[in-house]
């Protein structure tokens, strides 16, 4: 019977081993690849939204790429910016003392009284005549008081009169006279059981006084 007799593989031929390497080397390529640019497209979705809180904030820069040294740091007490800038006007006004804007022997003279020494309690000065003898008081308000008090009395319905040449503004009523004059408000009041009117006089003349001081 005869042998068979298996024939031996061919041997690859140099052109037909470039060829498959050729073919296969895109694959390979891409399978190497693969995982970077996977680690590339994941790293910005999977970052933490914290981070960008606690990275520094941008600083200033000058033209040539320099950090602006004139540039405030954030909370630096000599940013203009950081909280409010004084308005004008915001400044407190001095306010006189009311004891000086009154003196005692013009308060007597108001009152036609003698008159104790003046108390001086805050924006106040109340001058008041002894506790055995007929009634008297003066009592001076300076600042907001006296801006108040005239309101009220106009809230009240009482007669205000308008002092015209005293101040930059004056009024007065039956038993008291408000004068602005720079923006700081003053009024006097007097207690007396007399006639209203004889005491017309005696307030539009002391009003002017004040007037003048402040």
């Amino acid at each position: 019977m005869p042998r068979r007799t298996h024939a031996l593989a061919r041997p690859l031929r140099p052109a037909r081993v470039t060829t498959w390497f050729h073919r296969l080397a895109p694959v390979l390529l891409l399978a190497l690849l693969a995982p970077a640019a996977c680690g590339r497209l994941a790293g910005p979705l999977s970052a933490d939204p914290g981070d960008a809180a606690d990275r520094p904030a941008p600083v200033a820069s000058q033209p040539d790429g320099s950090a602006d040294p004139a540039a405030p740091e954030p909370g630096d007490p000599t940013d203009p910016t950081d909280g409010q800038s004084p308005e004008p006007g915001d400044e407190a006004v001095a306010l006189p003392d009311p004891c000086a804007l009154v003196r005692k022997a013009e308060a007597e003279k108001l009152a036609g009284l003698g008159l104790g020494d003046g108390k001086s309690v805050g924006d106040t000065c109340t001058y008041t005549a002894p506790a055995d003898g007929p009634t008297a008081q003066v009592e001076v308000f300076v600042g907001d008081g006296a801006k108040n008090y005239l309101d009220v009395e106009r809230a009240l319905g009482h007669e205000t009169r308008a002092l015209p040449g005293v101040g930059d503004e004056a009024y007065a009523t039956a038993d008291s006279f408000f004068v602005n004059a720079s923006g700081r408000w003053v009024a006097v009041r007097l207690v007396r059981l007399n006639d209203p009117e004889e005491n017309r006089g005696p307030l539009e003349s002391l009003a002017r006084t004040v007037a003048a001081r402040l």
